[in-house]
């Protein structure tokens, strides 16, 4: 394509606009024209497939996000194709217009220490699509040439949707250093809750619990192969202790991020286990830390990934190793406003791809 120092190859006039779904105040969206982002020399521009809702978005359309401030884009979930390119974007890169791509939204500034180790998830200058930058709530957006990653020949691109979770996953399980002897338990049995019980399934963990409200959810985790557990009025760590014979698992994942349930994964863990907290649904909780010092637990926060774990993630995808193939719903993109309402009014939906409409259309 163009080489070092070219004018980005344009689909169209500066000024063209594009439609968009646009957060504008809690539980408010609207779908707008706004302007086709012109990519900068070091990005490209996505024409964007499909743009997954994540259930931490849920929290910023209920007006709840720090993070996520009217009017914004959401969409950090994305596939599509590459319809322009930056001036410096050569054939070194290894792309050309109308490649299928996916996007790593998690934006760094690739030169502090923590890039540098491989743990570009705790830069401090990091970014993040769909939330410090515009999504792929929108028919086309920008993202930096380093984030994009090629979709594997032959995958679908409402797979390739779904690789951030999937990454994310990857990253959860790692954090709890589960080995194929451990035991298991997982809180949560949303998309990110799934893919963590798939990804400790291909990490050799044989015994795995699981805990969700939602029959149709939980049933797609039981058809992997996992236990479900129903804490009842006895409550979750007493469940886990009954079928464990008193031990506790070694690993507690918790994927909800209540009060409640980060209190029931701990006290669900034997001696010297790990519980790896992933939801964010409550900011503050009160835990019994007497038990952690004398039982010798080990809490983890899981946030985000690395670019390995992307990688990585995405070839999991493709060789089907990971995957969520039931309940999932694409919607048009101007359906985006019912399908928040709807899952965050408890929607079984394992995930909901949005699908722009076709230029013009």
């Amino acid at each position: 394509m163009e080489g070092r120092g070219a004018v980005a190859t344009q689909v169209a006039p500066v000024g063209a606009k594009m439609t968009a779904l646009v957060y504008e105040a809690p539980r408010v969206m609207t779908m707008r024209e706004l302007p086709i982002p012109i990519p900068q020399p070091d990005e490209v521009l996505i024409e964007v497939e499909y743009s997954g809702i994540c259930g931490s978005e849920l929290s910023g359309f209920l007006g709840q996000s720090s993070i996520r401030q009217p009017p914004l884009v959401f969409g950090h979930e994305i596939s599509g194709r590459i319809a322009a390119l930056g001036g410096d974007v050569d054939a070194s890169w290894g792309v050309a217009v109308g490649d299928e791509v996916t996007a790593n939204p998690l934006v760094t500034c690739g030169r502090c220490d923590y890039c540098a180790q491989g743990s570009q998830q705790l830069c401090s200058r990091r970014l993040l699509l769909g939330a410090s930058l515009p999504g792929g709530n929108a028919r086309f957006l920008t993202v930096p040439i380093a984030a994009v990653v090629p979709v594997p020949a032959g995958m679908d691109l409402a797979t390739a949707a779904m690789v951030e979770p999937a990454a994310f996953a990857l990253h959860a399980v790692e954090s709890s250093s589960a080995t194929p002897g451990s035991s298991a338990l997982v809180v949560g049995a949303g998309a990110i809750g799934l893919l963590i019980l798939q990804a400790l399934t291909a990490s050799g963990v044989r015994t795995r619990y699981v805990v969700e409200r939602n029959p149709d959810r939980l049933a797609m985790a039981v058809a992997f192969g996992c236990i479900p557990l129903d804490p009842g009025d006895r409550g979750l760590p007493a469940v886990v202790s009954e079928v464990t014979g008193g031990r506790g698992v070694d690993v507690a994942i918790d994927a909800v991020g209540t009060p409640a349930t980060r209190r029931g994964c701990l006290l669900s863990l034997a001696p010297g286990g790990t519980m790896v907290l992933v939801g964010l649904h409550s900011d503050e909780t009160e835990l019994p830390m007497n038990t952690v010092v004398r039982q010798e637990l080990v809490i983890r926060g899981a946030f985000a990934y690395s670019p390995v774990h992307f990688r990585r993630g995405l070839a999991w995808l493709a060789d089907g190793t990971l995957g969520l193939h039931e309940g999932v719903v694409v919607a048009r993109l101007d359906e985006g406003q019912m399908w928040y309402e709807q899952l965050v009014s408890g929607h079984p939906a394992s995930k909901v791809l949005l699908r722009p409409a076709p230029s013009g259309g």
